[in-house]
């Protein structure tokens, strides 16, 4: 048979079209006053695979406004990662202000004073020839000793009890604290009064023994918090 019949003989490869398939013959339409996907499909231009299955969807085209966030984000967290490096970095290369330290070459002994003491240019009280104070009202002296210290438990108390009646005068004052250290002797005591405008005081006094001459430290808080008391007996257990 001619192939205008579609008859082919069986074996041949060729396919019988069905009797109501058209020829694909697609047609040039204008699609630039109006977008293809809105005009309604045209079957007779479209592959018959497209006829039986539906037309061919376009895909969607990448929005630009989630490149653009996803670019801003990525500057964002950049920003952060570069800002944190830079802060740690800054604090690691830093230096530590230099620390102050008070020297008395009278008494012999050096004061090492931490972050808000301050040197004071006159001592208090009589005899002494370094003191050091600090923001919060809590004060440091130092004085030689020129007698010899055979001693130093009897003259810690009888020093300690002196400072309390000079510069405490509390209406009720106990010792919290007596014991040896190191090359010397401590007592600290705590002052209260009975009114209710002074509040409770605090003070330490220490005998340091040594070859060259003993040295006396007082110590004065007032009004007693606990970390300006620890800040008081640190600056006077680091004295050397």
């Amino acid at each position: 048979m001619e192939d205008d019949q579609h008859v082919w003989p069986p074996g041949s490869g060729r396919r019988i079209p069905p009797e109501d398939d058209e020829p694909w013959n697609p047609r040039l339409r204008r699609t630039v006053e109006r977008d293809i996907e809105d005009s309604p499909p045209d079957w007779a231009a479209l592959p018959p695979a497209a006829r039986h299955y539906g037309q061919p969807v376009r895909p969607r085209p990448v929005r630009r406004w989630r490149r653009r966030v996803g670019a801003v984000l990525a500057l964002v967290v950049a920003s952060g990662l570069v800002a944190g490096l830079a802060v740690v970095a800054f604090s690691v290369v830093r230096p530590e202000p230099p620390r102050q330290v008070l020297n008395d070459p009278v008494a012999g002994v050096v004061i090492p004073l931490p972050q808000g003491w301050r040197e004071a240019l006159v001592a208090p009280v009589t005899g002494f020839t370094a003191a050091a104070r600090s923001g919060d009202g809590a004060l440091v002296m130092a004085r030689k000793v020129t007698v010899p210290v055979a001693d130093p438990d009897r003259v810690t108390s009888e020093a300690a009890e002196l400072y309390s009646r000079l510069l405490l005068k509390g209406d009720t004052v106990t010792i919290v604290e007596d014991q040896a250290i190191p090359g010397g002797h401590t007592r600290a005591m705590r002052a209260e009064y009975q009114d209710v405008v002074n509040r409770p005081a605090y003070l330490r006094v220490t005998l340091l023994t040594r070859p060259a001459g003993a040295v006396l430290l007082v110590g004065l808080l007032q009004p007693v918090e606990n970390p300006s008391k620890q800040a008081l007996d640190t600056v006077m257990a680091s004295v050397r």
